[in-house]
């Protein structure tokens, strides 16, 4: 896995990993039982602090998108579309959504695109990169 994040984004280093992770999971990139880096090993590579890594790799067990165990390290728990989303993640997730969609709305996107948009990205999705869909 390629994880690419940017210094001077106004999003915070460690929401950037943890968004990296969920898109490589989603892009088939990562699968169930993929090991993930170590924080310290993440955190040489990419320059910086391990602790950053750590609060990433923290909420995405939260999220519950990877397990951490002491032995295997973080893993990646379930492949995109494994199954049923557990209980209490699609209002949660719309939460987030209709922040995104007001976002869109506030700079003047339409309805229509914001649907186009969301469509094209999700489908995009379960498809290694350079893989026809």
């Amino acid at each position: 896995m390629l994880l690419t994040i940017d210094l001077d984004s106004e999003v915070p280093i460690y929401q950037q990993i943890r968004d990296r992770v969920v898109e490589a999971i989603a892009d088939g990139e990562l699968v169930e039982g993929s090991a993930l880096p170590s924080t310290r090993q993440l955190a040489a590579d990419l320059a910086i602090n391990f602790h950053t890594v750590n609060k990433a790799y923290d909420l995405l067990r939260q999220q519950g998108v990877i397990r951490i165990n002491r032995k295997s390290g973080a893993v990646v728990r379930r492949d995109a579309g494994s199954g049923p989303a557990e209980a209490g993640f699609a209002d949660e997730w719309q939460v987030r959504l209709r922040t995104l969609l007001a976002e869109a709305a506030v700079h003047g996107l339409g309805a229509d695109e914001a649907l186009q948009r969301c469509g094209e990205v999700l489908g995009s999705f379960g498809t290694k990169k350079g893989t026809p869909a």
